[in-house]
């Protein structure tokens, strides 16, 4: 009986948790913008939930902290292939500030729009019940710039052009409005495990 070659373990596993085309990034954290990384101080910061709401709503930085805080632990995925496990944001629940801003019956889909005029839509559904943040921390620190700081919309089901860098406004529509990767050929949802990168897949 042959014996195996010394070294070889033979095929390694996949991780369960990585979609398919995606590779496991290790510790480190890719930095990829659209545009121009802008500087913004946390006091001049402030999100709006408006569109169709019956009640408007915007949080300076102070107090978007004294809602209740909420925390996201898991994996995110880049179109780009890379994913990163067990990552560790802290901010405020979307659905605190749906639930003050009270979404009509109406309102189907989220654009959310960053300081630089960035912009991605989103199904309501995708923002709602339990599963997108507004988030200000990572790993127990400030959100650094790089990745959006101060403050970074977090939709982690979703490939993370949807998670908008340095977001300030939220708005309801009752249709969809393709943002600016959506407008460049990229797919109008972006489901990692259904490898929605591109219009068409």
């Amino acid at each position: 009986m042959a014996t195996p070659t010394r070294g070889f373990v033979g095929r390694r596993q996949r991780d369960a948790r990585l979609p398919p085309g995606q590779y496991d990034v290790g510790t480190d954290w890719p930095v990829l913008t659209a545009e121009p990384t802008p500087r913004i101080a946390p006091e001049t910061w402030s999100i709006t939930v408006d569109g169709r709401v019956e009640s408007p709503r915007t949080w300076t930085w102070d107090e978007a902290h004294r809602l209740p805080p909420s925390e996201y632990r898991g994996a995110i995925h880049c179109v780009t292939t890379w994913s990163k496990f067990d990552t560790w944001f802290a901010g405020v629940s979307v659905d605190t500030l749906l639930a003050a801003a009270r979404p009509t019956p109406e309102a189907h889909f989220v654009v959310a729009t960053s300081k630089t005029g960035y912009t991605t839509n989103l199904p309501l559904a995708d923002v709602t019940g339990g599963q997108a943040w507004i988030v200000w921390e990572y790993d127990g620190r400030p959100l650094p710039i790089q990745h959006g700081g101060p403050v970074r919309l977090l939709v982690p089901h979703l490939y993370f052009w949807k998670s908008a860098k340095w977001v300030t406004r939220l708005t309801l529509l009752t249709r969809d409005q393709p943002g600016f990767w959506e407008q460049n050929g990229y797919h109008d949802r972006g489901d990692p495990w259904r490898q929605q990168r591109y219009q068409g897949d």
